[in-house]
């Protein structure tokens, strides 16, 4: 059975320019990846060692170690998802959430990158990241940012199927994307840019234009409620119990049915895996797991 790896996924949501709603920024998977290859999907992956060390906890405001692992559930630890959720999203979109550090009491700007110098340097930022030759700790000292964490809401959590070939436990957070940044997928790991209407890109997976994920879908379900991006925002800083979707697959007559919290049977599939996990042994056509 594959390890479930720790893993935060960022929603950045704006207003569209034509007054149609919000747009939610969204990356294409390589063809080429082990992992929900073509998928389109929200900026995130893995947390890092690196993220959950001091030196990046001293970067960030809004919120503490405890008061971030309390809001997940966790006893220690939790700050490191919204900093994994940052330091992807600059990696994968090219968009730092951060802050000029102000003064006491008063929050510095939002980071702009319009300014083609800015931007340039910037760019080389994101690339000794994606390479590894330096922490968004290091980025931050380098250009004195502070991390808005605070801003950062926390509204979704999943975890991915035992069936799957790589697991993580994820935390979906949403914020509102800087208007002084421009998105641009890093042509690695994913390979376009979209800006779309929630029910758009709901539209397009259901007529098999685009593929999601189910985490994708109730993400965008969720927000696509709200017709502006401060009221997503409203929404989202009310939230403060979020459940873990542990969906159950299971194989029936040949077809593969997947139930989640809530559906009919889920509770008896649930109980069933987990007996067959206490005796070693498969259920007869089960898996636990997630989306």
């Amino acid at each position: 059975m594959p390890p479930v790896r720790d893993a935060a996924t960022i929603m950045l949501v704006r207003d569209a320019l034509d007054g149609s709603g919000i747009e939610v920024c969204m990356l294409q998977r390589n063809l080429a990846a082990e992992f929900v290859a073509g998928a389109y999907v929200f900026p995130g992956g893995a947390v890092d060692d690196a993220d959950r060390q001091p030196e990046a906890a001293r970067w960030c405001e809004g919120r503490t170690d405890r008061t971030a692992s309390e809001a997940l559930g966790l006893e220690v630890g939790g700050l490191a998802f919204w900093v994994a959720a940052l330091r992807e999203c600059f990696e994968e979109a090219g968009v730092l959430l951060a802050r000029h550090r102000g003064e006491p009491g008063r929050p510095g700007p939002l980071l702009d990158t319009s300014d083609p110098a800015m931007a340039t340097r910037f760019a080389r930022h994101r690339d000794d990241l994606n390479e590894g030759r330096v922490g968004l700790a290091e980025v931050c000292e380098a250009e004195d940012l502070v991390l808005p964490v605070g801003d950062i809401h926390y509204v979704s959590h999943w975890i991915t199927p035992e069936v799957a070939p790589k697991r993580y436990d994820t935390r979906f957070f949403v914020a509102l994307s800087p208007s002084g940044q421009q998105a641009v997928h890093d042509d690695g790991e994913t390979i376009a840019t979209s800006w779309v209407r929630p029910a758009d890109a709901l539209d397009q997976a259901g007529a098999g234009r685009i593929e999601l994920m189910p985490p994708t879908v109730a993400n965008l379900s969720a927000i696509g409620r709200f017709p502006t991006a401060d009221a997503v925002i409203d929404w989202a800083r009310s939230v403060t119990d979020v459940p873990t979707i542990l969906p159950i697959v299971r194989v029936e007559g040949g077809e593969l049915i997947v139930l989640r919290p809530g559906d009919a049977g889920y509770d008896e599939a649930a109980a069933e895996a987990a007996a067959a996990a206490r005796d070693g042994a498969p259920g007869p056509g089960l898996a636990a797991g997630g989306a």
